[in-house]
């Protein structure tokens, strides 16, 4: 009796098994997706810059699509740009390069990027943000202040004028300054009776036109010597009411300095907001 072997399936290609994008052949795969590259493909050369970088210019411009799509900055995902299913935008600053690497990739049911449709490197920052469209799901700047955040203020929210002034104060506040593991044990303690009964009001405005004061509180008594808390808010310019962006402990003098500008208000010119 012959002994009938049954012939091995061919090796499929499974982008997203859920969605039934499972192909058999990668030029059948591709061919599927092309709509899809040459419409983003398109958007990137319609806005490429004469003279920005080309990926023949980075060294394994593939090893850098690996790290970016590990290790991103942010994460864009985007459900208007295709119109048969979302792309989410990976953005990652390559410092010792001094460039962005952009990936637009499909991502599976699995939370996995298993189809890449472009990526790129760029200098161009206007660049950049045409594929930071969207929604942001991923923010690594977020995870890296979380230390910072408080229940009720901007910054835990993510807003973006209340980060990039919280990045802007920790870039030159001093290592020796009250260490981050206590900012929100101090911001529990300090943060409401700072607001409500501070030293120093100052008002002052952005280059934006954002309206910003700032409450200021000395703790002479307290067992970090020098020890200050300041919170930051915004001033609505149609109610005059505050909504807290940020704040934080310091015991560096210089620091607080910083804070000290613009007009030096009287807290009762200050109607405050119970929450953000």
């Amino acid at each position: 009796m012959r002994v009938k072997h049954a012939r091995p399936k061919a090796p499929e290609i499974v982008i997203d098994r859920e969605a039934g994008l499972v192909f058999k052949t990668e030029e059948q795969m591709f061919q599927f997706f092309e709509p899809s590259i040459a419409a983003l493909e398109g958007e990137y050369l319609a806005f490429k810059k004469e003279g920005d970088l080309r990926d023949e210019d980075i060294p394994d411009i593939e090893a850098q699509l690996d790290i970016t799509l590990e290790a991103p900055s942010e994460i864009w995902y985007d459900e208007k740009s295709l119109k048969d299913y979302p792309v989410f935008h990976f953005v990652r600053t390559v410092d010792e390069l001094q460039c962005f690497h952009l990936a637009c990739a499909y991502v599976s049911a699995d939370d996995e990027p298993t189809f890449i449709f472009l990526h790129f490197v760029t200098r161009d920052l206007q660049l950049v943000d045409r594929f930071r469209k969207g929604d942001l799901v991923y923010d690594r700047t977020f995870e890296e202040i979380e230390f910072g955040m408080l229940e009720g203020d901007a910054l835990s929210e993510g807003d973006p004028l209340a980060m990039g002034l919280f990045l802007a104060m920790l870039k030159v506040r001093t290592e020796k300054d009250v260490p981050f593991a206590q900012f929100k044990e101090l911001g529990t303690e300090l943060r409401e009776e700072t607001i409500e009964s501070a030293d120093e009001i100052w008002r002052s405005t952005d280059m934006k036109g954002n309206t910003l004061v700032t409450f200021i509180k000395d703790y002479p008594d307290h067992a970090i010597s020098n020890l200050y808390y300041v919170g930051i808010t915004q001033e609505d310019a149609d109610s005059a009411v505050h909504s807290l962006l940020f704040s934080f402990p310091t015991s560096d003098e210089t620091l607080v300095d910083r804070y000290r500008h613009g007009e030096n208000l009287q807290a009762d010119d200050v109607v405050q907001e119970s929450s953000h």
